[in-house]
Order: C-alpha cells, then structure tokens, then sequence
C-alpha cells in the first residue's frame, strides 16, 4: 500500500438480480490522501452508493484490495474492520438521522459512549465537533430547533467526533437549499484543509465537484478520471 489514507485496488462487487449476476463493480481503483478532496460523480444506479460502502468498510468487495491508514484491511475480520472503521472513518448521509429527542451535543456523544467512550471524554470531543463546524451556539438545541443546514453540521460534527483520517459523504448536501449547500461545502473544505482529512463525496452537483481537488466518474461499474 501508498502512503494514501484510503487506497481501492481493483475492486470487484457482484450482485444476483432475478437469478442472474449484476456487475455492478468492476476493477475500480482509487486512491486519496490527506487533504484531498475528491468528487464521486455519476447516474443513479451506477454504484456510487457501494463503493462507498466498502470503502467505508460497511460491505465487503468480491475481488481487490482495500487499504486505510495503510492497513489492508481485506484481510481483517469483523471485529476488525469495526474497530479499524471506528477509529479512522467518519460518514456523512444526504439524511442527518439526529435523533429528535436528544439536544445536539447529545445526538454526538451518544454514538461514542455506545461504542465505550466515556461521558465526560464524549462531551469534551463533542463540544470540540460542534465549534469545528461552527455550532457551539446550538449545543442545548433538539433537532426541531434547528435549520436543515443546521442539522446536516450537527450530522457532520458527529461523524468528527472519533477523529477520523477519512470522511465519506454520500450526497451531503443533496437535502439543502443552494445556499445552505454552499455554506455546507465551505465548513467540508474547510475541515479538509485544517484537519489533513481526506474526503469521498458522493454528488449529484457538478458545480460543486468541479470545485473539489479530483473528480472520478463511475459509469456502468468502471471508475475512472475526469
């Protein structure tokens, strides 16, 4: 493996549909490093969402390696592709999922203490993600309380509360009015460059990939360049 915090290596994913085998995979590679952004652009249907998924280490590929942090993690079980992911990924979806009941700070301290942080090192990494992404002000706001751009940072300060080296987005801003969405970008740019983060967004807005620093096209399962 490169010195790439997220490497795919001829990556292959088949599914059976009515009996029959959908490629839907085939030999895509990719890799990003710390500070990159990069743009997953293509028609619905195309994959977008799987590569994404096992670049998150959320599915499995049939063929090819996959490397994060420098660790093949092909070759990890389970438990460790959970804690591998745990520690290194962070996801950002087009749907916030906050949960309504819970004050923001609470909706990013939750995920941690389930996965064994403790409250009082929960607290201090959530507050520390809420002023990352501008919003200490609405720590004590529920979900009801808060704008849609706002929520959608509420969702992207949890996925940076475990201190990952990789975000995935898949359509982060695809919920939001064309200013909240710019405004969304700005904080994901932002963050990038600050925090050497690698980003993988999944986008159905060509104006916004062309401004990310690579932009891959993944059309009737092959990835490749734009």
């Amino acid at each position: 493996m490169s010195d790439a915090v997220l490497e795919l290596e001829k990556i292959e994913r088949t599914f059976v549909q009515a009996g029959e085998p959908l490629r839907v995979l085939r030999g895509c590679s990719l890799s990003i490093h710390p500070g990159e952004l990069v743009a997953l652009i293509g028609p619905s249907g195309s994959g977008k969402s799987t590569l994404l998924h096992i670049a998150g280490l959320l599915e499995r590929p049939d063929a090819g390696k996959l490397g994060v942090v420098g660790r093949d993690a092909t070759t990890l079980d389970d438990m460790g592709r959970t804690t591998l992911r745990r520690g290194t990924i962070g996801f950002v979806y087009q749907f916030h999922h906050l949960l309504p009941e819970f004050s923001a700070l609470e909706n990013i301290m939750l995920p941690q203490m389930i996965a064994g942080v403790e409250r009082d090192a929960a607290k201090r990494r959530a507050f520390e993600s809420l002023d990352m992404v501008e919003l200490m002000q609405r720590a004590d706001h529920r979900p009801a309380r808060l704008s849609g751009g706002e929520q959608q940072r509420v969702a992207l300060a949890r996925a940076l509360a475990n201190k990952p080296k990789i975000l995935i987005a898949d359509e982060p801003t695809g919920n939001l009015d064309p200013q909240t969405a710019e405004h969304m970008f700005a904080v994901l740019q932002n963050l990038v460059r600050t925090q050497k983060l690698a980003l993988l967004m999944a986008t159905h807005n060509h104006d916004l990939a062309k401004r990310m620093g690579k932009v891959v096209e993944i059309r009737d399962g092959v990835l490749s360049a734009v």
